[in-house]
């Protein structure tokens, strides 16, 4: 059986390394970091995972911001409530929740979002240096930097000599946890849904990352024997033991069977979801104190 790799437990030393950080800045420099989201729109998954962000915000002692916009709000509104926080010297990170409704244009506002300020990691100077290979000067796109944290503590820093298979290619996730992999110099492998024999590439993973979006996709007969799997999938399906109507939460991977093959696994949930927000605070910590050209904490 594998060993369960606990995201609650990593992140909480996440935060409470953040939140000391954070207070020194505060002691040091009087400076509270502060963390504007904001989000459109009346959808129930949304505003579930803003509370979060927020309620984790204030627990690390940011300045918590939170900007609650109606359905109907147009392009030009919500790109003139960004440039205003971007001129916000007390707003160190920015983050606008998606998915946003229909009639907004989503990229165009993340590309609003000054970089320095971009805490979700996916502005495009962001993302370019990643992908050059500069880790040190740019923010992270969360969930994968939450993913190479868990591995991280698994494998060690230096992945030399290990396959790893990402599955899944979006400029979200699966492109900037593929940069993280080769820059931990990880033999990196990227598939998606065009891959001739997807279970033929990832039964040569060493680490297996799934972030597809398909229920339990990943089986048993997929899963190198000893791999370390790392499941970033979230999706909802029938749960008819909880009585009419149940759902429950599972990832893209076949938990149960696939935990009788790997080293080790993550759960869904409890697994990489609670990292994405550690590591919303660390970036946001970490944008903070680069605006008074402190020297940067290591999480």
């Amino acid at each position: 059986m594998a060993d369960i790799i606990d995201g609650k437990k990593s992140a909480a030393v996440v935060t409470d390394a953040v939140s000391e950080a954070a207070g020194r800045l505060h002691r040091e420099a009087g400076l509270q970091p502060g963390l504007a989201v904001v989000i459109v729109g009346n959808d129930p998954a949304s505003h579930a995972y803003v509370g979060a962000k927020s309620r984790m915000a204030k627990k690390c002692g940011f300045n918590s911001m939170q900007y609650t916009l109606p359905e109907e709000t147009t392009q030009d509104e919500l790109e003139q409530l960004v440039e205003k926080l971007n001129a916000d010297p007390s707003v160190h990170g920015i983050l606008v929740q998606l998915p946003l409704p229909g009639h907004l244009q989503s990229e165009a506002v993340i590309q609003s979002i000054r970089p320095e300020k971009d805490v979700d990691g996916l502005h495009i100077v962001n993302a370019g240096k990643l992908a050059t290979g500069d880790l040190a000067s740019g923010l992270i796109s969360c969930t994968p930097a939450g993913a190479m944290l868990l591995l991280r503590d698994r494998l060690g820093a230096d992945l030399s000599g290990l396959n790893a298979v990402v599955i899944g290619r979006s400029n979200l996730f699966g492109k900037p946890m593929g940069q993280l992999l080769l820059a931990a110099n990880a033999t990196v492998t990227m598939a998606h849904s065009r891959t001739k024999d997807l279970p033929a590439v990832c039964r040569q993973a060493d680490i297996l990352v799934a972030a597809v979006g398909r229920a339990q996709m990943v089986r048993k007969d997929w899963v190198k024997p000893g791999a370390t799997v790392i499941d970033v999938g979230i999706n909802r399906i029938d749960a008819p033991e909880k009585g009419e109507g149940g759902t429950r939460l599972v990832g893209d991977v076949a938990f149960d069977e696939c935990a009788d093959v790997a080293s080790a696994i993550t759960p869904v949930p409890g697994g990489v979801g609670p990292m994405t927000i550690a590591m919303l605070m660390a970036n946001t910590v970490i944008a903070a104190y680069r605006s008074v050209g402190r020297p940067i904490p290591k999480f």
